[in-house]
């Protein structure tokens, strides 16, 4: 592709901050500890989960970098950074969460197959660039097309970053032609994050981001956009990230039975804590993050100190100085977290217990086994820590 390349080895990786937790190096996969995430509403670039398949792609030359657009539509079109850069920009806050976020506990359970990640897959960005729906109207697709007049209706991405899963073809994946067309669905082709241009690991040049879905619908390294009339048939739409019954094993597996996984469910996780923890007598900070897909809200966060028996609610905030109202998108940005908070006097051992309810009464099941699933996605299971209260000899 024109300016852009995808290396064959990982001489070329970009530099990463020290104190992400690597889960795989080669491709690089990594989280930053879980208290970075609760440290600001905006995740800073350095402590976003790194999420990658292959040998991070190169830009040689942003001037010659274009994607095409092909398929079923009446003319075939490339389109340059200048030609995206002229559109309106927008910004949009919203949060990407890997389908395996959590799967490390899930795993514990029952061993699942996939990249183990803790709680921190997972983060919240400001994004800029051009929305899609417009970049659409470019080649002819009018704002809240559902079916192209040849029959299209979905819109596959396609990057130039190659994977194994894909036999060395490129990562792919797409979603509805109404969607991508629907400005109100802020699906983005982004060069900005947090107000900077994008660095290699999360997208450079380009990357589509779609708000509320699973971040492996957001493809980084854009290389083409095709308009088809069946979802993309690439192997992490068809063979990977669909949700399975606890049933189902490698055995008797059969992926035509399930649609690929877009909107996230509702989750949150406990981030002032580890999993075990020794503290002393006294107060205890209980914060952490809830988010729910589809732009549904937060509608509360509940905790418990004794396992799941008696809950007490706690503080949701977005915006210093603005109350967050989960319904309302002039006070609250709908595709991002909430962060929560909750104090709490300690004074024997305790399991504090999250869990969030979203705007249409949605809640995180108790129990992880309950959702259990071979492949380990979108583990949403009540976030249990333990707490151990140590006496001082002084």
């Amino acid at each position: 592709m024109p300016g852009l390349k995808s290396p064959s080895d990982y001489t070329q990786e970009p530099p990463r901050h020290p104190s992400l937790k690597i889960n795989s190096k080669e491709p690089f996969n990594a989280e930053p500890p879980r208290s970075a995430l609760i440290s600001s509403y905006v995740t800073p670039v350095d402590f976003f989960y790194k999420r990658n398949h292959g040998p991070i792609p190169i830009v040689e030359d942003i001037e010659r970098y274009s994607f095409s657009f092909t398929g079923l539509i009446e003319n075939s079109k490339d389109l340059y950074m200048k030609d995206i850069w002229k559109l309106p920009k927008y910004t949009v806050t919203a949060t990407l969460q890997c389908a395996g976020n959590r799967r490390t506990a899930m795993s514990n359970t029952r061993k699942v197959k996939g990249v183990g990640w803790d709680i921190s897959a997972i983060g919240n960005a400001v994004w800029g660039g051009a929305k899609l729906a417009e970049v659409l109207e470019l080649i002819g697709i009018p704002k809240l097309t559902a079916v192209t007049p040849s029959g299209g209706k979905h819109v596959e991405f396609v990057s130039i970053d190659r994977c194994k899963e894909e036999n060395g073809g490129p990562y792919k994946a797409s979603i509805p032609l109404i969607q991508a067309t629907n400005p109100a669905a802020d699906v983005l082709l982004a060069y900005e994050m947090n107000g900077e241009t994008l660095n290699r690991d999360h997208g450079y040049p380009l990357r589509v981001v779609v708000p509320g879905v699973i971040g492996a619908r957001s493809v980084k390294w854009l290389e083409s956009m095709n308009i088809i009339a069946e979802e993309c048939q690439g192997f992490f739409m068809q063979k990977d990230y669909k949700m399975f019954p606890p049933s189902v094993d490698w055995d008797n597996i059969n992926w035509s039975t399930r649609r690929p996984q877009m909107d996230f469910p509702v989750q949150c996780a406990i981030c002032s804590l580890e999993d075990v923890n020794v503290v002393k007598p006294g107060k205890v900070i209980v914060k952490g993050y809830a988010v729910s897909g589809g732009g549904r809200g937060i509608e509360r966060v509940d905790i418990s100190l004794d396992g799941g028996k008696t809950w007490v609610e706690a503080s949701r905030y977005q915006k210093p100085a603005v109350p967050y109202i989960a319904d309302n998108d002039e006070n609250s940005e709908k595709w991002a977290w909430v962060l929560f908070e909750a104090k709490f006097d300690i004074s024997k051992n305790a399991e504090i217990v999250a869990k969030a309810v979203d705007t249409a009464a949605n809640v995180q099941p108790e129990n992880v086994e309950d959702i259990w699933n071979l492949r380990g996605i979108l583990n949403t299971s009540w976030h249990r820590v333990q707490v151990r209260v140590g006496h001082s000899n002084l």
